[in-house]
C-alpha cells in the first residue's frame, strides 16, 4: 500500500470515528439537558407539595386548636400558643410560596387556585384581627381555616398535571387522597358532633355531611390507584378494623337522620378521633416521603448537571486530542512495527516458559542452560544439578482435585525461586519434578541450597482454592562435576542427580542425597568428547 494511500486510512480512521462521537455527544448532552430541567421542574413540584400538604396537616390544624383554645380560655399561656401557631402558619406560607416555580410553567387552572388561596389567606389574616379584638366571643373562625385547607388541597389537585416523574405523581396523589379523606372525616366529626349536641329540634345539616361523604370518596379513588404501596395499605388495613367499621355504621345511620344514646356517640366520637389522628400522621408521613423524593431529585439534577458539564470538557478534550492525534498519525505505521515486534518476543518468551509455575520449560531451559554454560566456561570451575519432586503428589491430586494440585505446584514453584540463588536456572522439568543448574557450585554447596529449599517447603502451609491449607515435602538428588569447556554435556550428571532423588525416596521421602563427584575428564577424554557432547536430551 501506498504510503499516501496509508496516511488518508489512518486520518480517516482517527476521524470518523470522532464525528460520529461527537454527533452522539450532542445527543446526549441534549437528552440530559431535557432530563436536568425535569428533574429541577419536579424537585420544585416535590418541595411545593411537601410545604403544602405539611400547612394543611399541620400547621392550619394548629392555629385552628390553638385559637379555640383562647376564645376558650384566654390566658396569657393561651395566647402566647397562639402568636406562636400564628408565626409558624406564617413562615411555612412564606416558604410555600417561595418554593413555587416560575409563573411561566402554570397553566391557568394552577393560576385561579393559587389566587383563591391568596384570598383564603387573607380572610384568616382578619380573621386573626377580629380574635385579637374580641369580636369572637362565642363564636369559632374554624370555617375561615376550613376553607383556606380546602384551597391548599385545590393547589396540590392542580400541581399534579404538571408533574413528569410518575413517581412523584404517585406520592402526590396519595397526599392527595389521604388529606381528601382526612378533611371528609374531619368535616364528618365536627358537624355531626354539633348536630348531636344541640338536641331533637336541631335542623339536620344534611348538604354538609354528605361534602363530608363525597370528600372521602375523592380521597379513597385518588388512593384506589396505588393500593400497593405501603402507606395506602396502612390506612385501607386502618379502615377495615372492627371498631372503624362500626364507627361508619353509626355514621350511616347519623345521615339517615337517626340520634344514637349517649354510649354509641362516644363510641362513635373515639372512634372518629383515632382515625382523624392516624389520617393526620399520615398525612405528615406522605409529606415527607415527598420532600424526600425530592431532595432525591436535586441530588439527581445535580449528577446531570455534572454530567453535562463533564460531557462538554470531554468533547473538547476529545477534539484537542483528535487534532494531535491527526498530527501524529503517520507516526503509528512505526509504532505498530515496534508492537508487532514486542509481541513476537513475547510470544517467544511464552514459548520457553511454563504457564503454570513462570519457570523456564524445557525448551527455555535449554536455551538459557547453553548461553549459561558458555559465558561461564572460563570463570565456573564446578557445576551441579538439583532434581527434586513432591512426594506423593499423586494422593494431593487424588484427595483434594487438579486444582489443588495446580495450586500446589505453583506455590513449590515460588519457593524454589526465593530459595535458590538468583542466578541459578530452574525449570519444571515435568510434573510434579523440578531441576535446578546450579554454576560454580560444587555438590556440597548444592546441597546445602536443596536443604534450604527442602525446609521452606517443609515449613510452607500452601493455601487450596478450598480455603484449606496444606503442607508437602519433597525429596531432593544432587550431583556435580567439574566444569570443562571441551564438553557441556551434562547427560550422565542428570542421570547421576536422578539416581540420587531416587535414593532419597528410598531413605523416606523428604532428604537430601547427594551423588558422587564426576572428576574433570583427562586430556584425551576431553578430545574425544568434544565433537561428540551434547545437551540431555531431557531437557
Amino acid at each position: 500500500m501506498k504510503f499516501e494511500t496509508i496516511k488518508k486510512v489512518i486520518l480517516a480512521a482517527i476521524l470518523l470515528p470522532f464525528v460520529f462521537m461527537l454527533i452522539e455527544g450532542v445527543v446526549v448532552i441534549r437528552t440530559s439537558l431535557t432530563q436536568y430541567r425535569n428533574l429541577e421542574k419536579d424537585r420544585q413540584f416535590a418541595d411545593v407539595l411537601a410545604r403544602g400538604g405539611s400547612i394543611a396537616a399541620t400547621e392550619i390544624l394548629s392555629e385552628i386548636g390553638a385559637t379555640r383554645r383562647y376564645l376558650a380560655h384566654p390566658s396569657s399561656r393561651n395566647a402566647i400558643d397562639m402568636q406562636r401557631s400564628r408565626a409558624t402558619l406564617d413562615n411555612e406560607r412564606r416558604a410555600f410560596y417561595a418554593s413555587l416555580p416560575s409563573r411561566d410553567v402554570f397553566d391557568e387552572g394552577l393560576v385561579d387556585e393559587l389566587s383563591a388561596l391568596g384570598l383564603a389567606y387573607s380572610r384568616i389574616v382578619a380573621a386573626r384581627s377580629a380574635v385579637d379584638q374580641g369580636r369572637y366571643a362565642g363564636g369559632d373562625p374554624g370555617a375561615i381555616y376550613w376553607y383556606a385547607a380546602l384551597k391548599q388541597l385545590a393547589v396540590v389537585d392542580a400541581l399534579s398535571p404538571l408533574i413528569n416523574d410518575p413517581v412523584l405523581l404517585e406520592k402526590s396523589n396519595q397526599l392527595m387522597g389521604i388529606m381528601l379523606t382526612y378533611y371528609g372525616e374531619r368535616l364528618i366529626t365536627g358537624i355531626g358532633t354539633r348536630y348531636l349536641d344541640r338536641g331533637p329540634s336541631a335542623r339536620f345539616p344534611v348538604e354538609l355531611l354528605v361534602q363530608g361523604k363525597v370528600m372521602i370518596g375523592e380521597g379513597m379513588d385518588h388512593m384506589v390507584f396505588h393500593s400497593a404501596a405501603p402507606i395506602v395499605r396502612d390506612i385501607v388495613g386502618y379502615l377495615g378494623r372492627s371498631s372503624q367499621v362500626k364507627a361508619n355504621a353509626i355514621t350511616d345511620a347519623i345521615l339517615a337522620g337517626s340520634r344514637p344514646t349517649r354510649a354509641i356517640r362516644d363510641v362513635w366520637a373515639t372512634a372518629q378521633n383515632e382515625r382523624m389522628s392516624f389520617l393526620q400522621q399520615k398525612m405528615i408521613e406522605a409529606a415527607r416521603d415527598i420532600h424526600d423524593t425530592g431532595e432525591n431529585f436535586s441530588t439527581r439534577s445535580h449528577l446531570h448537571l455534572t454530567r453535562i458539564l463533564a460531557l462538554c470538557a470531554g468533547l473538547l478534550i476529545l477534539a484537542t486530542l483528535v487534532m494531535v492525534l491527526a498530527a501524529r498519525g503517520l507516526r503509528l505505521i512505526d509504532r505498530l512495527t515496534q508492537d508487532r515486534e514486542a509481541l513476537v518476543a513475547e510470544l517467544r518468551n511464552a514459548a520457553q516458559t511454563d504457564l503454570l509455575t513462570g519457570l523456564y520449560n524445557r525448551r527455555g531451559f535449554e536455551v538459557a542452560a547453553s548461553a549459561l554454560l558458555t559465558q561461564a566456561e572460563h570463570g565456573s570451575r564446578w557445576i551441579s544439578v538439583v532434581l527434586f519432586d513432591l512426594d506423593h503428589f499423586k494422593k494431593i491430586n487424588d484427595v483434594n482435585g487438579h486444582d489443588a494440585g495446580d495450586a500446589v505446584l505453583r506455590h513449590v514453584a515460588g519457593i524454589a525461586r526465593q530459595n535458590f540463588r538468583s542466578f541459578d536456572l530452574l525449570v519444571r522439568h515435568g510434573g510434579e519434578e523440578f531441576l535446578a543448574l546450579l554454576p560454580d557450585s560444587m555438590p556440597a554447596d548444592a546441597a546445602i541450597v536443596a536443604e534450604r529449599v527442602r525446609l521452606a517447603i517443609e515449613m510452607a502451609e500452601i493455601p487450596l482454592p478450598s480455603g484449606d491449607l496444606l503442607k508437602v515435602t519433597a525429596s531432593f538428588g544432587c550431583a556435580g562435576r567439574a566444569n570443562d569447556g571441551a564438553s557441556r554435556s551434562f547427560e550422565d550428571l542428570v542421570k547421576r542427580a536422578d539416581l540420587a532423588l531416587y535414593a532419597a525416596k528410598a531413605s523416606g521421602r523428604n532428604c537430601v542425597v547427594s551423588g558422587p563427584v564426576v572428576p574433570a575428564p583427562p586430556q584425551e577424554e576431553r578430545r574425544k568428547t568434544a565433537s561428540g557432547g551434547g545437551f540431555d536430551s531431557r531437557l
